[in-house]
């Protein structure tokens, strides 16, 4: 999310926790140094099972803001998310930041997060993981927001369309621009 944004949002009197993804490559590496380095002031854990999935999620909040660029308005937190487990019988372990303008608790901050993924797993999995948005390379001007939209509005004209698998639906008009050109009509 872009600092603008975040400005926009602190003027209307609102707070934010915005992911911080690997595309924001300063920041993702300050606030990885910076839970590295100093002591969290709240920590929340839980163990989640379920047929085939064991889940250990560790919430952890910084207000030591050391290191951190101060171009983020309204910056008060940093949260570390670390995901451990077994998957069928494969091991995962992932480690996610956000930034927020909230001074609040893990446990507060780890019921807003998991909440979110609802929304995130699907409004933006398909954005992030069929059409690689956080790999891409664009990130001048309004670039980025721009072809955001613009694959929102591919991903809605495709389910309006009655297409539930996006990469059924690439392979299926990738190479036939009637058939791309009919979905718009």
């Amino acid at each position: 999310m872009p600092k603008k944004t975040c400005q926009i949002i602190v003027d209307g009197g609102n707070d934010y926790a915005i992911a911080v993804k690997g595309n924001q490559k300063n920041l993702h590496h300050q606030i990885r140094h910076n839970t590295e380095n100093t002591t969290p002031t709240s920590r929340y854990i839980t163990t989640e099972k379920t047929r085939n999935r064991t889940t250990k999620r560790t919430v952890e909040v910084f207000h030591d803001l050391t290191g951190i660029s101060q171009e983020w308005v309204g910056l008060k937190s940093l949260i570390k998310v670390e995901r451990i487990g077994h998957r069928a019988d494969k091991a995962y372990h992932q480690v996610a930041y956000y930034i927020s303008s909230l001074v609040s608790s893990a446990t507060d901050f780890a019921l807003g997060i998991r909440g979110h993924w609802g929304i995130e797993n699907c409004l933006h999995w398909v954005k992030d993981v069929i059409f690689h948005e956080d790999h891409s390379i664009i990130r001048m001007g309004n670039a980025p927001e721009n072809l955001s939209v613009m694959r929102t509005i591919a991903l809605n004209v495709l389910r309006r369309n009655g297409y539930s698998s996006i990469t059924s639906a690439q392979r299926f008009i990738s190479n036939d621009i009637d058939k791309l050109l009919s979905l718009v009509e």
